[in-house]
């Protein structure tokens, strides 16, 4: 019952939050959420709305979510390189099909090879930064900050600072639609996603270990548990969403803009986690509810765009809202209501 109650209190914060984005801009202005059956470019089925662009984009969003909450339980730290990240291996992506000719008119390596090639790198970069928070103990903040700050200049680097462009429409499915299915192929890759996710902490100790390290490092570690291996595992793991993130990312645009591309997701990633009712500071952790989190920050960055908010004002607002939910789901605020609930019971049996 305990478990339940937990997982549903969680659950609860998200909901509320998409419950009232959808009340203000049914109040606002009932089209948003309108759908509509069109075609496009190349004449086949898609579906286009304001709620499609957010089961789109917040789809990516939501499998950066699911490493970013390993490693917030685990660690009691986020890391905040995942968009610099997500450049470089969007560029080893680019690079592996391209091969030597930034504009080439076949690919040169299958699209699957390249996925592949970027999760190894990927993955090597989240090692990196695992190495650096598990046996150096920095902070992962801090030791992600070196990522953060380098990585964008790598992803050009790889490139030779050069644009490349596919030419394959192929490719564009990853990050549009595939022919003859209106639903945008995001969603579908976060839904496989969400499944190998859900099925690997049910039939694992992953999920277990990962609260335990973050829980108590200590008690773990007399327990059998490496805090140090759990720790730096999480950055892997985080490390393949990245690449995923990545393959969607370039595949939008069948090139990359090295500045531009994942700009400011790893503070929605870490948003999403709050959001979820998952402690910033590590533990325990709902991986549904960081998964529903994503979409709501995507819901409303959505809306937000849809009221003409200038994008540079854009973080701002989202932090106002963000903060307002994530302070009244907070344990001390949750507490406070519960003590007024209680005395307002108490009162009515004394007046009765």
């Amino acid at each position: 019952m305990n478990k339940k109650k937990v997982f549903n209190k969680q659950l609860l914060i998200p909901i509320v939050a998409i419950l009232a984005l959808a009340l203000f801009n049914l109040f606002v202005d009932p089209s948003f959420f309108k759908i509509t059956l069109g075609t496009n470019s190349a004449g086949d089925p898609v579906l286009s709305g304001y709620l499609i662009t957010i089961l789109d984009y917040g789809s990516e969003l939501a499998i950066l979510a699911i490493g970013m909450t390993l490693v917030t339980a685990a660690s009691g730290g986020q890391d905040i390189s995942v968009g610099a990240t997500i450049a470089i291996a969007g560029s080893v992506i680019l690079r592996v099909l391209c091969g030597t000719n930034s504009r080439p008119d076949e690919l040169q390596a299958p699209i699957i090879v390249a996925f592949l090639v970027a999760c190894v790198v990927a993955m090597l970069f989240g090692a990196f930064n695992g190495i650096l928070v598990a046996y150096f103990k920095i902070q992962p903040m801090v030791a992600t900050l070196i990522l953060f700050t380098a990585g964008r200049s790598i992803a050009a680097w790889i490139n030779n600072n050069e644009l490349p462009i596919i030419s394959d429409p192929k490719f564009g499915y990853f990050g549009g639609y595939i022919p003859g299915v209106p639903i945008p192929t995001p969603f579908f890759i976060a839904m496989i996603s969400v499944i190998v996710v859900m099925l690997v902490l049910k039939f694992t100790t992953l999920g277990l270990y990962t609260q335990s390290v973050g829980i108590n490092e200590s008690s773990s570690r007399l327990n059998g548990i490496n805090p140090q291996f759990i720790k730096f595992l999480t950055f892997v793991i985080l490390g393949l969403c990245v690449a995923v993130a990545g393959l969607i990312k370039v595949s939008r645009l069948s090139t990359i803009n090295y500045s531009v591309i994942a700009k400011d997701i790893e503070m929605d990633a870490i948003l999403a986690v709050a959001l979820g009712g998952n402690a910033l500071s590590g533990g325990k952790f709902n991986m549904p509810a960081s998964i529903l989190g994503a979409y709501v920050i995507q819901f409303l960055t959505t809306t937000l765009y849809k009221m003409n908010v200038n994008s540079d004002a854009l973080s701002a607002y989202k932090a106002i809202v963000v903060i307002i939910l994530v302070v009244v789901s907070s344990p001390a605020v949750r507490k406070a209501f519960s003590q007024s609930a209680s005395k307002i019971k108490s009162t009515k049996k004394e007046v009765a």
